[in-house]
């Protein structure tokens, strides 16, 4: 089906996800594997926002987006049981993000439940900016077993959170009446997780630190995880904004942790996090196969490809993908089994 999104000028198909098209190798939807022992879970690409800093063009606004996709929540944790048995894990954390927000996926309370249902499932967490969340969402997540809800709260400020959406209706103070009431009412862990965008909200990350001690966030993590901003080639770019320098940036969380007293520089093991075997690789970089093509891509100039039981983004592509045909390519990307390849 065809969507008009906002004020966007650009129509976007919203593609459905399921069998046959493998849900390893797409960097926007499925399972990720970035060798530990805690895997991604990413079940849509939408997202209500249009954050002026997003790192993925997610919202309304995109300017590089053809297509929107949505998994069906069966066939994701039929993946993500595959691959924890594929990494010989005895247990696993699985982690649900997306290029947009979670919460735009209307099974996200049966996709948490079905995870937290799994033997081998040590948590289940999740990030959202909260656009979408209420107290009865909260309740009915709480009650399917989130262990943690990361929430990226970017400013206090109602003028200022508005303006960082990119959504003149957003209301940052419903999402912190929220957000006070799982620290305060539900089981679930908070943890409170702004972007610092430097030269815009420099001065809302101590009020958030503050915030979020004052509030009871990180009853059994660590209650922030403050993010850095970063220019990528797809991304916004706010006018005027230069990235952090890695060094600043840690120099700064230290202070603030010193001033606090709170952890700020997290590590993976803060989180139970480590090392693990990947998923074996599928392709070889710079190999020529033939793909089938099963779809319009994430992005313009791109299609969606099949081969050995992987999806692959085909860059380099142009008009209406021709559907169910093989194409030669040549791999390009087999980082984290997140394969990218050229039309050969």
């Amino acid at each position: 089906m065809d969507v008009g999104l906002g004020r966007c000028p650009i129509v976007r198909k919203v593609l459905r996800i399921a069998e046959p098209i493998p849900l390893i190798g797409h960097i926007a939807f499925g399972v990720i594997d970035r060798g530990t022992n805690l895997l991604q879970l990413r079940p849509t690409t939408s997202c209500p926002l249009s954050c002026i800093f997003c790192s993925v063009d997610a919202g309304p606004h995109s300017r590089h987006r053809a297509t929107e996709y949505i998994v069906d929540p069966n066939y994701l944790v039929e993946w993500f049981r595959w691959a924890v048995k594929a990494k010989s894990l005895d247990k696993a954390h699985a982690y649900i993000d997306a290029v947009g927000d979670p919460l735009a996926y209307p099974r996200i309370v049966e996709l948490v439940r079905a995870l937290k249902s799994l033997p081998f499932v040590e948590t289940v967490a999740m990030e959202t900016h909260g656009a979408m969340l209420t107290e009865k969402l909260a309740e009915a997540l709480d009650d399917a077993g989130l262990d943690r809800l990361n929430l990226s709260l970017d400013a206090l400020n109602p003028e200022l959170a508005r303006t960082l959406a990119g959504a003149p209706w957003f209301d940052v103070r419903r999402v912190m009446r929220v957000a006070e009431y799982i620290a305060s009412s539900l089981r679930m862990d908070l943890l409170i997780a702004p972007v610092w965008v430097p030269g815009l909200n420099d001065s809302e990350i101590p009020k958030i630190v503050e915030y979020a001690l004052r509030i009871g966030a990180g009853k059994r993590w660590p209650p922030l995880g403050i993010q850095k901003y970063e220019a990528h080639k797809y991304g916004r770019r706010p006018r005027g904004v230069r990235p952090l320098r890695w060094r600043e940036f840690y120099e700064a969380l230290r202070k603030w942790e010193r001033e606090y007293g709170v952890k700020l520089v997290l590590r993976p093991e803060d989180f139970g996090i480590k090392r693990a075997k990947s998923i074996p690789l599928a392709f070889r970089r710079f190999e020529r196969v033939s793909v089938r093509v099963v779809g319009p891509g994430w992005l313009r100039g791109q299609w969606l490809g099949v081969a050995r039981n992987r999806v692959i983004t085909v860059v380099g592509a142009e008009g209406d993908p021709p559907l169910m045909r093989r194409v030669p390519v040549r791999i390009l990307r087999v980082k984290h089994n997140i394969y990218v390849a050229e039309l050969a």
